[in-house]
C-alpha cells in the first residue's frame, strides 16, 4: 500500500476515485500481485492455514504474505481464525463478501486464458 501526503494531489485523486468509482474500489481491494492468488486459493479450499498458503504461493515472503492477509482481513474479504494451543494454529476463510468475488475472478481467469491461447497461435 502506498503512503502519500494527505494534501497531495495524488492522494486527493485516489480518495475521489475510491469513493466514486466501483472499479477503483474493486481494484484497490484485490489488486496487486498476491491478493487475487490468495482469494482464488480460498475459493477453492474452504480453509487454509498460514503455512498452506505460504506453500502454495511460491516466491512470496513471510512479510508480504502477512501484509496481504492483513489487508484482505481489513477489507473484510477474509477472516482469520485463531485456535488456542501449542503450536498456535491459524486458518483463513473467505467471508461472504470475499465469496461474492467468485464470478468476477472466474471471468478474469477465463479472459486471461483466452489471451494466453491467442499468444500461442
Amino acid at each position: 500500500m502506498t503512503t502519500r501526503k494527505e494534501n497531495s494531489t495524488n492522494n486527493h485523486n485516489e480518495m475521489y476515485w475510491k469513493s466514486n468509482c466501483g472499479l477503483s474500489v474493486t481494484l484497490a481491494m484485490i489488486g496487486g500481485r498476491w491478493k487475487i492468488n490468495i482469494l482464488t486459493y480460498l475459493l477453492n479450499y474452504p480453509k487454509l492455514r498460514y503455512s498452506e498458503l505460504k506453500e502454495k504461493l511460491i516466491g512470496i515472503s513471510e512479510r508480504v504474505l502477512s501484509a496481504k492477509l492483513k489487508e484482505l482481513e481489513n477489507d473484510a474479504l477474509i477472516e482469520k481464525i485463531e485456535y488456542e494451543g501449542f503450536p498456535p494454529k491459524v486458518e483463513y476463510i473467505l467471508t461472504e463478501k470475499g465469496k461474492s468475488l467468485k464470478e468476477i475472478l472466474d471471468l478474469m481467469d477465463r479472459w486471461g486464458d483466452q489471451v494466453i491461447e491467442k499468444q500461442d497461435e
